[in-house]
């Protein structure tokens, strides 16, 4: 699932929050809001993945006769929101990090 592979990539970038180099090779100072930001990152990539899982298990579910079309519908629509809201903050963060290397110093 292309869902996954996203979220694995993402995890593994965000892993790295207080190693980025920037364009000079430097290290990236690591403030004390780094680990909190991280771990926010973290817990909203998991949470993410976690409604992945649950379309995913919803779907076998119903074509195993098991459960309720509503609920795999209900189920693959969140999981489309919550991969829509983190692509928008990647947009942003993306956007943000592009500004602040324009910034002249």
């Amino acid at each position: 699932m292309a869902t996954s592979s996203f979220a694995a990539g993402a995890y593994a970038a965000i892993q790295n929050v207080g190693g980025v180099r920037g364009p000079q090779g430097l290290q990236a100072p690591q403030g004390a809001g780094a680990g909190n930001f991280s771990s926010l990152l973290s817990s909203a990539l998991d949470s993410v993945g976690e409604t992945g899982r649950k379309a995913d298990q919803q779907a076998l579910s119903v074509a195993a006769g098991k459960a309720n079309v509503v609920d795999v519908v209900t189920a693959v629509a969140e999981s489309e929101t919550a991969l829509q809201t983190l692509v928008a903050v990647r947009d942003r963060m993306i956007s943000a990090y592009e500004e602040i290397m324009r910034m002249q110093i």
